[in-house]
């Protein structure tokens, strides 16, 4: 599985993100190609070497015409109208939704849209836009990030001078349960930004994992601070089958009926979980009940527990670390006769022992054109292990 970790050196920014996967690798007619596929004009970007302190890196600036603030609603209707693949459109949106949410708490305008101000501008959607968009072209399928780099001091907005972090910045954090590193000295300013959090905040696991480097790129942002270099990193690589630590939340429940366990399961996997799962156990006094097991990320321990005590009648949850040892996967697109279906590969020494066709795409195919769904999986099957003995 293809891996993409940020290390917040020096602060994090929607620009700063941008530059660091072009510095590692993604290239700018790809980029451009995913902001042109929102369907605005006159948006630009520049590209340059620069660098901060002892690191060199790529500089990105975002041209974008002048124009009213434009709103969360704004932005999303743009997303869902532009030719930008569906998991790209899902993923930005739940961005700005995060970042709208923190606007409207601590604004205080839950009961209206909440005005976006500086971040209305057109570059926060090519920030965010294009950050998703070139995690995906580079086939990354999961993020994760170091602690935050918040700053200190303050900062000028249109809201006036406001503390570092910023009111959204620090509420983005905080409902995400995200690490941050204090600042080594005083005053930095602004480091991490709204848009920076909201991206990682919303994309990005808050662990270090083991990972076979492949590249590393390095996105400078505009300050330039004596002994901080004002950059983000970002490591891509494979992630290795050495074990990683997770955590496994447990309740037993007796008095649920079966439609509101299944909907229980199927949140706490919305929430982030890795797996959630329900056994039968049989409880004190003859009662036949279930376990629902969760297992997830440690930073999603807080989350997923407030979930599991406010959807379900359970008065405690257990928790325990568990260690995990994962089998090296790959999702491929496989040619078949009947089109193309997506395969989950299963590798162990670069070896492939197993394959799984994609149920949506096996279902999709098995109703367009009238067929078995099993013989559809066994197309798929067999055009996978074909193509695996060639490679």
């Amino acid at each position: 599985m293809k891996a993409a970790y940020f290390h917040s050196v020096g602060g994090a920014s929607g620009d700063m993100t941008l530059a660091a996967l072009l510095d590692a690798g993604l290239p700018l007619p790809k980029l451009e190609e995913a902001i042109a596929a929102l369907g605005l004009s006159g948006i630009g970007l520049k590209t340059w070497r620069d660098r901060r302190g002892a690191i060199a890196g790529t500089r990105v600036d975002v041209d974008v015409p002048d124009g009213p603030a434009r709103s969360i609603a704004d932005f999303v209707k743009i997303i869902q109208n532009s030719s930008l693949p569906e998991t790209v459109q899902k993923q930005a949106v739940s961005i700005f939704e995060r970042l709208g949410e923190a606007e409207a708490a601590v604004h205080g305008t839950h009961d209206g849209p909440p005005k976006l101000h500086e971040l209305g501008s057109l570059d926060t959607l090519v920030d965010v836009v294009g950050a998703v968009a070139g995690l995906h072209t580079m086939g990354v399928e999961a993020v994760y990030a170091s602690p935050l780099m918040l700053g200190s001091g303050t900062v000028k907005t249109s809201h006036g001078i406001l503390p570092v972090p910023g009111p959204a910045t620090a509420h983005l954090i905080a409902s995400a349960a995200a690490p941050v590193s204090p600042p080594p000295r005083e005053p930095l300013g602004e480091l991490t930004t709204p848009t920076g959090a909201a991206i990682l905040t919303t994309l990005a696991t808050f662990s270090t994992p083991t990972i076979r480097v492949e590249a590393i790129g390095y996105g400078l942002g505009a300050k330039k601070v004596d002994g901080l270099p004002n950059a983000l990193a970002v490591w891509l690589g494979e992630v290795t089958s050495e074990g990683s630590s997770l955590v496994l939340l447990e309740t037993n429940i007796d008095d649920s009926t079966p439609e509101v366990l299944a909907y229980v399961q199927e949140r706490l996997m919305e929430l982030g979980a890795l797996d959630a799962w329900l056994t039968p156990v049989h409880m004190k006094k003859g009662r036949s009940g279930a376990q629902l097991s969760v297992l997830a990320e440690a930073n999603l321990e807080p989350l997923l527990v407030e979930a599991i005590l406010r959807e379900t009648s359970t008065l405690g949850v257990r928790r325990r670390s568990v260690d995990r040892y994962e089998a090296q996967r790959e999702m491929r697109q496989v040619e078949t006769d009947l089109g193309v279906i997506g395969v989950k590969v299963k590798l162990l020494n670069k070896r492939v022992i197993s394959v799984a066709p994609e149920f949506e795409d096996c279902r999709r195919l098995a109703q367009e054109l009238g067929l078995p769904l099993q013989e559809v999986y066994r197309i798929a099957e067999e055009a996978a292990w074909s193509a695996a003995s060639s490679i």
